[in-house]
């Protein structure tokens, strides 16, 4: 079985620039980006949300970390359920749950039932996340996946970027409670679209038996970490602290343990045997630990210690996400062209060179001087990499992997900024009673920005040393057939892939590389088993 099987409903592969191609692009843009929207648009509306419940600084803050916390804890899970059950179906039913959920915290009567919304929000978010990227890994013909994905980053970071400006404008202008309302009509028509225009598509050979205990297991241990580096700073060596941090931790290698020795497996260990795949994200942790550091202290800085307003502050980020609107689809492009390695190496040191640039960010300095040229330096950085780094990712553990693989780089991510938000300011000395002193921020400010762009600097070194050039031209067949078995590709330090696509009854690729396929076959044909 191959990826091809996944496609028998839809018959073809869809091209980039048809109309198919252009649904399923609006609809997984839309799924994706409620979750970036959510992520960014309600710390924004904190303090409204504060003067209206009578609510505490913890309470807000978990008003954020809800959301967050099981958005991390169960995102596996979703992406092995989108690649058992049907990664349309899981996408749309989290669509669904989202909006429900989205519905609760809009009428929350008080801050615990809109934390409890928050949480339900992150669990929607943690099915509906791995189903996009894998959509996209699963559709698009390899021709046009890095197009697909780059179009995606961009489309997506514009959703995270006009978070705060949408935020600031609705609970200034009406009331915070639309920034939950306004993902209900956005919500219905991605359910709609993606009824109508998404095909199906599912790990065909994958078992129908789940593995809750690995669930079970990944769900605590992640959880466990990110709430111990959430609470942290406020105490390292509280019994609270010690024992979800400890419990995580044993968790985790228990998860580790109970997956290597697992029939079924939520997360198969062989993935990372790819050197390709566990570098990328390796490349994918630092990156955005910087970025997520970084995106957490610029607004505090420019808000407390350059003096904009709210919406100012949000609306300072529109630069970038232009640049990776315009330019992630051309990144991808280029990347299928001459391989991933150049771009992932080149973007992160000119993303490092505009988180340096930010250290001029301070009392006194004007945006258009200061602000401004940091902000685009470090988006044509970021424009550069994630659409290749992304790509790498999903193709280094295969199509038949798609979700699951989606699932672990948007953990890593996101776990990489979870820990970056709880650790970067302990870092750069923003502690204590007098971190929002606009003085101390400051002097930490700029610590904390050498730091963000050392991080990335190194992940564009490990890209250099890791990551290994496979081309999409590169010995692309004349025939479309053999150019999607290539795709599967048959790495050398990657599992041997199974009896398919008539490959040698070891699993290797040479018997189909030697002969090609039939002329003419079809798709099904391709796909259909060896007899």
């Amino acid at each position: 079985m191959t990826a091809g099987l996944e496609q028998r409903q839809a018959g073809t592969w869809v091209r980039y620039h048809s109309p198919a191609g252009r649904w399923v692009l609006l609809v997984t843009v839309l799924g994706s980006g409620l979750v970036a929207l959510d992520a960014t648009v309600v710390n924004t509306a904190l303090p409204a949300i504060g003067q209206d419940f009578g609510a505490s600084l913890t309470s807000l803050q978990w008003i954020v970390n809800a959301y967050s916390l099981t958005l991390a804890g169960l995102l596996l899970l979703g992406g092995s359920l989108g690649d058992r059950y049907g990664r349309r179906r899981l996408f749309v039913f989290g669509i669904l749950w989202f909006a429900v959920a989205s519905l609760i915290g809009a009428i929350a009567p008080n801050s615990p039932a809109l934390i409890g919304a928050r949480a339900l929000q992150g669990i929607g978010a943690a099915l509906l996340t791995p189903g996009s990227l894998a959509i996209i890994e699963t559709t698009f013909h390899p021709e046009d996946r890095s197009t697909a994905i780059g179009a995606w980053s961009g489309l997506g970071g514009v959703m995270m970027a006009i978070g705060p400006v949408v935020g600031g404008y609705l609970t200034t202008a009406m009331s915070w409670r639309l920034i939950f309302f306004i993902n209900l009509p956005f919500a219905a028509l991605a359910a709609w679209a993606a009824m109508r225009h998404l095909p199906e598509s599912r790990h065909e050979t994958a078992t129908a038996r789940l593995d809750y205990v690995g669930a079970g297991l990944a769900g605590l241990g992640l959880g466990g970490v990110i709430f111990a580096l959430t609470i942290g700073p406020d105490g390292w060596d509280t019994p609270i602290v010690l024992a979800t941090g400890v419990g995580g931790i044993i968790a985790l290698v228990s998860f580790a343990l109970v997956e290597r020795a697992s029939r079924h497996p939520l997360l198969p260990l062989e993935i990372f045997r790819s050197r390709q795949f566990t570098a990328a994200n390796a490349i994918t942790f630092l990156i955005y630990g910087a970025l997520g550091g970084a995106l957490f202290l610029l607004p505090i800085q420019l808000q407390r210690v350059v003096g904009l307003s709210a919406l100012e502050s949000g609306s300072a980020l529109i630069p970038m996400t232009i640049l990776m609107l315009l330019l992630s689809p051309l990144a991808g492009r280029c990347a299928e062209r001459t391989g991933p390695r150049l771009p992932m190496t080149v973007g992160p040191f000119v993303a490092a060179a505009g988180l340096a640039l930010l250290v001029r960010v301070g009392p006194g300095g004007g945006y258009w001087l200061t602000i401004l040229p940091a902000v685009v330096v470090f988006g044509l950085g970021l424009s550069i990499t994630v659409a290749p780094l992304t790509a790498t990712v999903l193709a280094a553990a295969g199509p038949e992997h798609a979700g699951i693989a989606s699932a672990i780089n948007n953990d890593v991510a996101r776990t990489a900024g979870l820990m970056a938000v709880a650790t970067l300011p302990l870092l750069a000395g923003i502690t204590g009673r007098a971190a929002l002193d606009p003085q101390v921020l400051s002097i930490g400010f700029r610590m904390a920005m050498w730091i963000a762009a050392t991080l990335v600097a190194a992940g564009g070194i490990l890209s250099y040393l890791t990551i290994r050039d496979v081309p999409a031209a590169a010995g692309r067949s004349v025939t479309p057939e053999l150019d999607r078995a290539s795709h599967l590709s048959c790495p050398l330090d990657a599992p041997p892939l199974r009896r398919r696509l008539g490959g040698d009854a070891d699993g290797s690729c040479r018997t189909l590389l030697a002969r090609g396929p039939r002329p003419g076959a079809t798709p099904a044909e391709l796909d259909a088993p060896k007899k």
